[in-house]
């Protein structure tokens, strides 16, 4: 009789512990004899939901494939000239393929663990280079979230910047050429925090009263170019601070925000070389002038130097993160548009400053062609000075002219009855300047005459001249230097990264191959609905499961990070408040454990943080609780919590914090950060939770990208639905200063473009297999736990003496004894090829592990024993061995060079600096540079592609540092 194996499932090859013999080996080591024994342990009764999930069945990979084609072909492909901060744009083949969709780089995480991170922090550096040059400026942040809200935080930096005494407290002025959907971000930010906001045509000059800070658009949504030095003049001697938001392109030929005078620059680079993708992901971009990097929100890549000192990349002013500085935060921004980032930057080099200039001047060219093809028609322009959008009034027959243009496969901006708008790119052909112009009633199409840039205007400075964007020509040079950059790196495709709280799992292939199909990525943010039926579908789709999944009633996707979904909770509850007529109500609770950015977000949601003790336990502290709760019961707005805790544990209490919040007027917060210990097991919408945010790049696999990008799904309970965010683009001014559905992303779905890949993962696990995903990332964590406890212990665990999806490594009373610091473990794991856990949160001198659901007993085992080897060296400290600054832990990482040196003068052998462990012999990973002395790249800070005669190494050597 031959026995016929059953076919392998989707949720088999996510799931790595899937033989029985290996989930049978875990169990033993955690004690249980089966996995759901440990679950009931481990998840407390009174949070289990009663039902499985009413999710469709699993699909397999060629059926989720062929769905998602069926969606895609329900989108309608155009050319897209909407502009309106979107533009079509040619991703190189080269870029697309071995960065965009190769998992060195999208599985990265954010470079916290730097000696590992030496290639995305060299292309972030290159971004940075980029930004810098083209808006003369001499700081800029390593990305932020999109247009539209890099300006919010532009305007809030003013308003923290500005010293002067009759301006700080000044309005906002808002020039009313800028986007439509940044107006309305704004806008409804400044409902939230309490401050003036005007828009102003400022052809008619600035207006009456005190101004804090002027933002500026150039080119404007109009499409008007003009000079703006002698406004920035006004402005700055009536002691406002000024931003421009500016299009990068474009400043390859116009004078630059710096050489104008403004103190701020933002924008988009979407357009260099990132795909509309409906809407996101794109890496904006933020540049400062002289003296206010240390209040620049995000992240900044500096230079520093290792312990061989040889020039090294870190984060820079790390101690300024949002996160870090909680309650007295500026700004909630965590992560941004990393990969994005990278991928512009990639553009950049792929171009250099020449083939950039040469695209401006051919989009410009086709721009003035359009306009003299119907100034020739008697067509009136608003604007004879333009870059690449005009618009045109056409009294009466607006809706005609789109109507036209879209027969003939063309998207154009309908401004209003008698207002078009045509915006030209990269990709506009002769065929399609022709198509336009009949639309028009008008053509056939003129050569470029007339409407040059006025000389005021034309940049004269030079751009881009380090020898990184003039060197990869060829795409053989391009195609090396991304796969020597991503060699330095440690990422997902190569080992584990056991990262508390950051949930680094499989990404898998088949979620994110329809991403860059251009049924989807192709699809303008504006275009009609008749064109994006596929994408409506298959988000409406994701909602309605992740409101199934978390028990909620509505979902909202349309945050483009966690912290913007955790803003975006709480102006709901803030919403909700108001409307019941107790606006009083702005006291919100957080734990003393919570992540740093709920209480960031809380400030910028315009409440008071009031923050709840730690029992000695981990769980909250609930005679601190109760008191807080009287002390404000009045003005009590809101609990955030995070479940199961930050601690990793599954508090038994939180329906009785639940309770007791709600008994006093406030509504509950639960952040969804750990929701990846829930799905299947318990729903946070009926365990007492009015609200969560969601993390789609960590419990729905859309890749973390070496720090985004991100997605922030907001879930609500139906009082609240009223409130979640409103479409930018069509929200009026009186809503969003309402604060009722105000914007929170440019776009109406945020960052849709990664939608696809959770939209797969949920169809292709099932609800079955999403529990199951969920129950054996418990047991993977209880496994760490239990094998790692007698070597360091592990800090909390729950009333069962179990942890969730994550568990804290105690090293405190190890860094007593010896000397030696979680932070020299960390560093120490590189040499064994790991990527370290979460380093001194939530608790200082500690190790947060989280090993996830998709890794297999053979590479768990592989962390442990590392782990286990580093222990055995501690204990040789302990013994006198070697001292602790003399040990392979505090000279950990250890580079090749290093291990090859002649001087080699160490207490130890070289062996077990390279070595530790045999299997390394066989595969072994040596990081590029030895551990970096931060705090010198803070004193000296350098944010830019410095020459490279500042390096003192050759681009051939081992490091090849050449950003």
């Amino acid at each position: 009789m031959t026995v016929q194996s059953s076919p392998t499932t989707f949720a088999d090859r996510h799931i790595g512990a899937r033989r029985q013999s290996d989930i049978d080996t875990m169990l033993k080591a955690v004690g249980y004899d089966t996995l759901d024994g440990l679950v009931d342990s481990a998840v407390p009764d009174s949070i289990r939901q009663d039902k499985p999930l009413t999710l469709e069945s699993a699909l397999s990979e060629v059926e989720v494939l062929a769905e998602l084609r069926k969606l895609a072909r329900k989108n309608k492909t155009a050319v897209q000239m909407i502009g309106q901060g979107y533009y079509d744009t040619v991703t190189p083949p080269v870029i697309r393929r071995n960065i965009l969709e190769a998992p060195a780089w999208y599985t990265a995480y954010t470079p916290y663990q730097p000696e590992i991170s030496q290639g995305r922090l060299e292309a972030l550096l290159n971004f940075q280079t980029m930004v810098q040059d083209l808006t003369a400026l001499p700081v800029a942040n390593a990305s932020l979230l999109d247009e539209a809200t890099a300006v919010a935080e532009a305007v809030l930096l003013m308003r923290r910047a500005n010293k002067n005494k009759t301006a700080k407290d000044g309005k906002t002025v808002l020039d009313a050429d800028l986007l439509p959907q940044t107006i309305a971000i704004v806008l409804g930010r400044a409902e939230a925090l309490g401050f003036e906001v005007e828009i102003a045509d400022l052809t008619h000059g600035l207006p009456d009263g005190d101004i804090n800070g002027l933002v500026l658009q150039q080119p404007g949504v109009s499409g008007r170019v003009w000079d703006q030095s002698a406004v920035i003049a006004e402005a700055k001697d009536r002691g406002a601070l000024v931003t421009v938001a500016a299009d990068l392109l474009a400043l390859t030929l116009i004078t630059p925000p710096g050489e104008q005078g403004a103190d701020i620059a933002v924008g988009s680079t979407q357009r260099f070389g990132v795909p509309l993708f409906f809407g996101g992901p794109h890496a904006a971009y933020m540049a400062v002038r002289d003296g206010m990097e240390r209040t620049l929100p995000g992240r900044i890549v500096g230079v520093s130097k290792d312990n061989a000192g040889v020039p090294a990349y870190r984060l820079a002013l790390q101690t300024r993160e949002q996160h870090i500085r909680r309650e007295k935060a500026t700004s909630n921004i965590c992560t941004a548009q990393a990969l994005l980032a990278i991928v512009s930057s990639f553009y950049a080099v792929y171009h250099g400053p020449d083939g950039l200039k040469a695209i401006a001047e051919t989009v410009h060219n086709n721009a003035r062609a359009l306009a003299a093809t119907l100034q020739i028609a008697g067509r009136e322009l608003v604007s004879d000075t333009f870059f690449d959008t005009i618009t045109v009034r056409v009294p009466g027959k607006a809706a005609k002219v789109i109507t036209a243009a879209e027969a003939r496969g063309i998207n154009l901006r309908l401004i209003d009855a008698d207002t078009v708008g045509v915006s030209v790119d990269e990709t506009t052909t002769p065929e399609v300047l022709s198509a336009v112009v009949v639309a028009f009633g008008a053509g056939p199409v003129v050569p470029a005459e007339g409407f040059e840039l006025p000389e005021p205007v034309l940049r004269t400075s030079t751009y881009l001249q380090h020898p990184v964007f003039n060197t990869h020509r060829s795409e053989t040079q391009l195609l090396r230097y991304i796969r020597r950059l991503s060699d330095r790196d440690l990422a997902l495709d190569r080992t584990m990264i056991p990262l508390g709280s950051c949930t680094m799992k499989l990404n898998a292939t088949a979620e994110m191959e329809a991403i860059s199909w251009p049924e989807f990525a192709s699809i303008h943010p504006f275009a009609p609905d008749s064109q994006t039926a596929g994408w409506r579908e298959l988000i409406s789709g994701l909602e309605s499961d992740l409101a199934e999944i978390t028990g909620y009633d509505q979902v909202s996707i349309q945050p483009n990070a966690g912290s913007q979904g955790e803003l975006a909770g709480l102006l709901a509850i803030r919403g909700y408040h108001h409307s019941r007529g107790e606006a009083q109500r702005n006291v919100c609770l957080i734990p003393a454990s919570a992540h740093g950015t709920n209480a960031a977000s809380a400030v910028l949601a315009g409440m008071k943080v009031v923050v709840v003790a730690t029992a000695a336990d981990g769980t909250i502290d609930h005679t601190d609780l109760q008191a807080k709760i009287e002390a404000h019961k009045d003005v009590l707005s809101a609990i955030m919590i995070t479940y199961p805790s930050t601690h990793g544990v599954y508090d038994s209490d939180v329906r009785e914090v639940c309770d007791a919040i709600h008994a006093a007027g406030g509504q509950v917060y639960v952040d969804g950060a750990n929701l990846n210990a829930l799905v299947g097991l318990a729903q946070p919408g009926k365990f007492g939770g009015d609200v969560s945010h969601l993390n789609l790049h960590k419990t729905f696999c859309i890749p973390h990208g070496g720090g985004g990008p991100g997605v922030g799904p907001v879930a609500a309970k139906a009082h609240l639905a009223p409130f979640m965010p409103g479409d930018a683009n069509n929200a009026s001014s009186e809503n969003a200063a309402a604060g009722h559905g105000a914007a929170i992303s440019a776009s109406r779905f945020g960052s849709a473009g990664v939608l696809p890949i959770s939209w797969a993962y949920v169809k292709l696990m099932g609800g079955q297999g999403l529990t199951e995903a969920t129950k054996s990332a418990l047991l993977a964590a209880n496994y760490v736990a239990a094998r790692l406890d007698e070597h360091f212990p592990v800090l909390y665990t729950g009333t069962s003496g179990l942890v969730a999806h994550e568990c804290i490594l105690d090293l405190r009373d190890l860094t007593a004894r010896t000397g030696v610091t979680a932070e020299d473990v960390a560093k120490r794991l590189i040499d064994f090829g790991f990527h370290a856990p979460t380093l001194s949160f939530p608790v200082a001198g500690t190790l947060m592990v989280e090993p996830t659901e998709s890794e297999d007993l053979a590479e768990i085992d592989r962390f442990i024993e590392a782990m286990i080897t580093i222990r055995k060296e501690i204990d040789q400290v302990a013994a006198g061995d070697f001292p602790v600054e003399n040990s392979p832990l505090r000279n950990a990482p250890h580079t090749a060079a290093a291990v090859v040196s002649s001087d080699w003068n160490r207490s130890y052998p070289r062996e077990q600096a390279a070595f530790p462990v045999a299997s390394l012999r066989q595969d072994k990973y040596f990081p590029p540079v030895g551990r970096i002395d931060g705090a010198a790249g803070d004193r000296n800070l350098v944010c830019s592609c410095p020459p490279l005669s500042e390096f003192e190494v050759s681009t051939s050597s081992t490091n090849g540092l050449e950003g």
